[in-house]
């Protein structure tokens, strides 16, 4: 059952932008879902944390690979989650995918999470 369903992503020109969006199902125990993520994976690579939102807090990080050029929000029914990508360029192509939990290890650790979607694909192409 897939819990968490990612949306967006696809092939971009450098400098483009590109939006992410995650939703929720309301399967997953709202208490379980302490914070809500964004990673992404190249190939070759491991998976790199790139933010995260607490729910609670509404606080927000990023890696700094990505701050200035990303941005993470949510809508107002709290557990759908989209990311602003903006200039991109080829080093972001990656499987981007969304997660939830309760980041006990720090939110861009990857086993802090117990949900994820699917993944997308983003391709940034010179």
């Amino acid at each position: 059952q897939v819990q968490l369903v990612q949306s967006g992503g696809g092939s971009v020109q450098v400098g483009g932008s590109l939006t992410l969006s995650c939703t929720a199902s309301k399967a997953i125990n709202r208490g379980n879902m302490m914070c809500m993520g964004w990673f992404r994976q190249a190939p070759g690579k491991g998976r790199e944390g790139l933010s995260a939102l607490y729910t609670d807090s509404g606080n927000i990080y990023y890696v700094r690979s990505v701050e200035g050029r990303f941005t993470v929000s949510r809508d107002n029914d709290d557990y759908t989650l989209h990311l602003q990508m903006n200039n991109l360029n080829p080093e972001d192509t990656a499987m981007y995918y969304c997660a939830a939990g309760h980041c006990n290890r720090g939110w861009e650790v990857s086993e802090s999470y117990d949900y994820w979607g699917q993944g997308t694909q983003v391709t940034v192409s010179k």
